[in-house]
């Protein structure tokens, strides 16, 4: 298998545009500058061979538990990450085309084949960059993907995929990963977590997350018996709006039992509110008759962001929140090809306020960690960065979604490192269903880190001593600390 070149190899400091692969190039991402760039290849030797610590994405565990095959490039590349498809559907590519959603109509090797005819599309994208380097150092590919040698790479692709080097696991050592956090359904049995958990032959650990959108979002599909189910299996015999915060708290506990370090939530905004019980109760009766108001999922939402809270400071769960993404925007596409098919998009959220109901109950509570992350670029000096710069619950979420691309980190370090320094951010977390992709962004981030304190360095801002423990601190201490690892 091939590995991402080590940062301390003797190169040449201007290697002819034509004479490397963008991805081949062991300055990618570092600064066009000699001296800075020199500074960053030294930071990033530092954490370069660090272990990845993933501690939010979307991998299934049952992958690693029984250790099949991967599927062919398709389906394992191309259909299941929607970075990919939502870019191709939009060049007019149906998703029919592109296998979404399960559907089988259409031969993995034509999917692919859309794929190559689109690669163009991908230049200057985070999805064109981190499968660029998959391709390199993942799976040794000589070439450049394109429509004519579609199905040469296809077949290439295939076979790599069908050898022992590729088995999940195999990867999973290969990739040098410590921690992979997956994330998980609360009525989740978590069975595979379990084994892997006892099979002595497997190094690394595999965190169930808590994720209990579906149980707390009225317009969700099968909410109502979604929720009747929770309450009869965890509810202890309790009925109605109590059965209900019972079970979620006793779901909670046994995926602690289960080694989860954390719950996380893909709310709408950032609202928190407190109600009183039978406010609730009320709010938590009428969606249950189906009488429930766009502005009742708002309000009840909110309390329940604040009640994940409260229960985050007595079980010692961290908790993350995702808001500010319309889901499911193109609701035709939602009907037929179902959620996470690219159509989810941002608008703007605040937080100020809209946390504080929650914060000015918890904000200080010992052991306590919240870590917000956003899309929204505009919030992370603007509020992000302050909140986390008082509160110690505080993390600042790494950039995720759209964002995480070499210009949005670079964006992102720089708005909030002035306010907040570097010891308050979460980490970088990869939010991947493409398990083969983990290392290229990981290694991604490394770089950008490099390049951002090799210019505090060059700039007499930062010494070069201190620059190499805050890197380290950032890459590895920074997850383990925000996590509780």
């Amino acid at each position: 298998m091939s590995h991402f070149p080590s940062s301390t190899e003797p190169i040449s400091e201007a290697p002819a545009a034509t004479s490397l692969s963008p991805a081949a190039d062991p300055n990618r991402l570092l600064p066009a500058d000699p001296r800075t760039r020199s500074i960053a290849r030294d930071l990033l030797a530092q954490v370069e061979n660090l272990p990845i610590i993933s501690p939010h994405g979307h991998v299934e565990a049952s992958m690693l538990q029984l250790d099949t095959p991967f599927p062919d490039p398709a389906t394992l590349l191309v259909s299941p990450d929607h970075y990919v498809t939502r870019l191709i559907h939009a060049s007019g590519v149906p998703l029919e085309r592109l296998r979404m959603g399960g559907t089988t109509a259409v031969e993995p090797r034509e999917t692919w084949r859309e794929f190559a005819k689109a690669w163009p599309l991908f230049d200057g994208t985070a999805s064109g960059y981190w499968m660029r380097d998959s391709f390199q150092h993942v799976f040794g590919l000589s070439r450049e993907v394109n429509e004519e040698n579609a199905d040469a790479l296809f077949d290439e692709l295939d076979a790599k995929l069908r050898s022992p080097e590729f088995l999940p696991r195999q990867l999973f050592k290969d990739f040098n990963i410590e921690v992979l956090a997956t994330t998980d359904d609360p009525l989740d049995d978590l069975a595979a977590h379990a084994a892997i958990a006892k099979d002595p032959t497997f190094t690394g650990r595999v965190l169930p997350t808590f994720r209990p959108d579906a149980y707390i979002k009225f317009d969700a599909v099968g909410w109502a018996e979604r929720v009747e189910k929770l309450i009869a299996v965890a509810g202890d015999g309790l009925t109605g709006y109590a059965g209900y915060i019972r079970a979620l708290e006793n779901r909670r506990q046994y995926f602690v039992e289960h080694g989860a370090v954390s719950a996380d939530h893909g709310v709408r905004t950032a609202l928190t509110l407190r109600l009183d019980g039978s406010a609730a109760e009320a709010l938590f009766e009428k969606a249950r008759r189906g009488e429930a108001t766009a502005q009742d999922a708002d309000v009840f939402e909110a309390h329940m962001t604040y009640q994940m809270a409260r229960m985050s400071v007595a079980d010692g769960l961290v908790m993350t929140i995702h808001p500010g993404v319309f889901r499911n925007h193109h609701t035709a596409s939602f009907n037929k090809f179902g959620a996470d098919t690219g159509h989810d998009i941002p608008f703007g959220v605040s937080y100020t306020e809209a946390l504080r109901p929650m914060l000015e109950d918890f904000g200080t509570a010992p052991g306590f960690h919240f870590i917000p992350f956003t899309i929204d670029e505009t919030a992370f000096s603007r509020e992000i960065a302050p909140l986390a710069g008082f509160y110690p619950s505080v993390f600042i979420g790494a950039p995720w979604w759209f964002l995480d691309a070499p210009d949005a980190m670079l964006r992102f370090r720089s708005a909030v490192t002035e306010t907040a320094g570097f010891s308050r951010s979460s980490g970088f977390i990869d939010d991947t269903r493409a398990f083969c992709s983990i290392p290229a962004r990981h290694n991604t981030s490394r770089r950008i880190e490099a390049a951002f304190l090799a210019r505090l360095v060059a700039e007499s801002r930062v010494s070069e001593a201190r620059a190499h423990e805050i890197i380290v601190d950032i890459v590895d201490a920074a997850p383990r600390r925000a996590f509780k690892l």
